[in-house]
């Protein structure tokens, strides 16, 4: 774990390595991607998925100053680490965290390191959206507001059609009982966009409750 003055001393360093012209050549940013590089290598070590979560989650606060560094200078740069965290900052289910780091990152332009081989945007709303999903299936979801909040953010993004499809499924699935029209229509969206994501018997199932729940109409 860092110390306060550890914290202290990279948030400064990463406010004045985005006021540099050559970020490359900044001492702090070359200091964070070295430990990148050593975390990383942690991490591929480590076979179980669960596992890589936990560590991802113990590691996390070491690169918070560095974050805040960022996006208090408003750093137009790319970073490779900011985009690094924003990974595992989706993939430990931190949505406000991410929101705002993903805020920045589609304002500016900046792209995901070579190895992840996705769009910021695709990356972005593929994390979201499975995690969304995945948490709706057990039952254990509990950020509709920042699901909302994402999906606004994505909305102008371009990105493969069958991403943009389960972020519309996760979107009627986190709607209440009482949106069944709002439901309906998310999932309509959702199979425009990909026959294949499962919402089929959803949209089957929601239409006729819609039906059984409006009044029986009087005889003549």
């Amino acid at each position: 774990m860092m110390t306060p003055a550890r914290r202290h001393l990279l948030r400064h360093q990463a406010l004045a390595a985005n006021q540099q012209e050559n970020q490359t050549h900044a001492s702090g940013y070359e200091l964070m991607l070295a430990k990148l590089a050593t975390d990383k290598r942690r991490l591929k070590a480590i076979q179980s998925i669960e596992r890589k979560i936990e560590v991802k989650r113990e590691l996390l606060p070491d690169y918070q100053p560095w974050v805040s560094g960022i996006l208090s200078a408003d750093s137009q740069q790319q970073d490779d680490v900011f985009m690094t965290v924003l990974l595992w900052t989706l993939d430990t289910d931190d949505f406000p965290a991410a929101y705002d780091m993903a805020e920045h990152a589609l304002k500016h332009g900046w792209v995901t390191p070579d190895q992840y081989q996705r769009q910021t945007a695709c990356m972005v709303a593929e994390e979201v959206a499975d995690t969304a999903l995945k948490q709706l299936t057990a039952g254990t979801f509990t950020a509709p507001d920042s699901l909302l909040a994402f999906a606004g953010l994505l909305a102008e993004q371009d990105m493969p059609d069958q991403v943009r499809a389960r972020l519309h499924k996760a979107l009627g699935l986190a709607q209440t009982e009482s949106q069944p029209q709002e439901t309906l229509a998310q999932f309509q969206r959702a199979l425009q966009l990909d026959e294949n994501v499962g919402v089929k018997k959803l949209i089957e199932q929601l239409e006729r409750h819609i039906r059984n729940a409006q009044p029986d109409q009087p005889t003549e």
